[in-house]
C-alpha cells in the first residue's frame, strides 16, 4: 500500500517549549501511515534554512519518501502554536516559500503511481485535482473545520473520501451538511467529532464510532493520525465501521505526546 501525501508542511513552533516539531496535514498523513506499516511520500516543496532541512531529515528517518520535496530560496512555513490544557491552539503563519508552489506534470504522474493521493484544505492543489481525477486516482482531501469554503466547491467533485472536522456533535443540521457534500462527488464523506468520536455517511447510511480513551498530552495530529488510520483501512478493503476505530486508535496514540510526531 503506497500513500502519495501532497500539499502543504509546516514547523510547528510551540512558544511554550520554544521548539519547532515537523508538521502540516499530508505530511502528519504520510508519517502515520508509515507507523502503521504502510509506505508514503510526500510532495511540496520547503525553504534552503535549517527548517527546510529539517523536515526533509525528520521525513527520512521516518522512512517517508521525499524524493518530490523541493527546495527553494527562502522561508520554510512555520505555525506558532501555544497548549491550552493540552489542547493546542494556532497563532500566527509564515506561508514562506509554500506561496510558490505549484504541481509539474511530472509530479503529478508521481502521485498518481500510488494507491492514493492525499491532501488538504491548505495544500494548495485543489485546481490539480481534476488531473488527478483524469488518471482514475483515489483522493482523500482533509477539509478541516470548513463544512463551507470556496476550496470545498471547487475541490469536491474530485475527492472520493472527504475529512470534515465538527465540534458540535452529532446532529440533524450536520447529517443534511453531509448528504449534500456526498451528493457532490465522495464515496464517503466522514466528520471527526472530537471526544464524540466520528461519523461517516456512504450515501446509503449514516455510521458512527467512538473514541479510544487515553491520557490526552497534545491534541496536535490527532485527526491527521484518524485520517491515516481510516485510508489504511480503506486500502485493506475493511469495511467503513472498521476504517473509523482504525483511525480512532491511531489518533489515541498521538494524543500521548507533544507534536505532531
Amino acid at each position: 500500500m503506497r500513500l502519495a501525501t501532497v500539499g502543504d508542511n509546516c514547523i510547528d513552533y510551540y512558544r511554550c517549549f520554544n521548539k519547532g516539531f515537523p508538521g502540516g496535514n499530508p505530511v502528519n498523513v504520510g508519517v502515520y501511515f508509515t507507523r502503521l506499516g504502510g509506505k508514503a511520500s510526500y510532495t511540496g516543496v520547503v525553504g534552503n534554512d535549517d527548517n527546510g532541512k529539517l523536515i526533509i531529515e525528520a521525513l527520512n528517518k521516518k522512512g517517508v519518501d521525499t524524493s518530490h520535496v523541493k527546495v527553494l530560496p527562502g522561508k520554510t512555513a512555520v505555525t506558532e502554536v501555544d497548549l491550552v490544557g493540552g489542547d493546542r491552539v494556532f497563532g500566527e503563519y509564515d506561508q514562506g516559500v509554500l506561496s510558490q508552489f505549484k504541481l509539474s506534470q511530472e509530479d503529478i504522474e508521481f502521485l498518481c503511481s500510488h494507491d492514493m493521493v492525499v491532501t488538504g484544505i491548505w495544500g494548495m492543489i485543489e485546481g490539480d485535482l481534476y488531473r488527478i481525477k483524469e488518471k482514475g486516482s483515489l483522493v482523500a482531501f482533509d477539509f478541516a473545520t470548513k463544512l463551507s469554503h470556496p476550496i470545498v466547491e471547487k475541490a469536491i467533485p474530485y475527492v472520493d473520501y472527504g475529512f470534515f472536522a465538527h465540534d458540535e456533535g452529532d446532529n440533524e443540521d450536520l447529517r443534511g451538511t453531509m448528504k449534500k457534500l456526498q451528493s457532490r462527488g465522495p464515496r464517503v464523506v466522514i466528520v471527526t467529532l472530537g471526544d464524540k468520536g466520528s461519523i461517516c455517511y456512504d450515501g446509503k447510511e449514516f455510521i458512527t464510532s467512538g473514541i479510544v480513551p487515553c491520557e490526552v498530552v497534545d491534541t496536535m495530529g490527532a485527526g491527521d493520525s484518524y485520517i491515516a488510520g481510516f485510508l489504511k483501512g480503506i486500502l485493506q478493503g475493511e469495511k467503513l465501521k472498521k476504517c473509523m476505530e482504525m483511525g480512532a486508535e491511531n489518533a489515541a496514540i498521538t494524543l500521548q505526546y507533544h507534536g505532531a510526531w
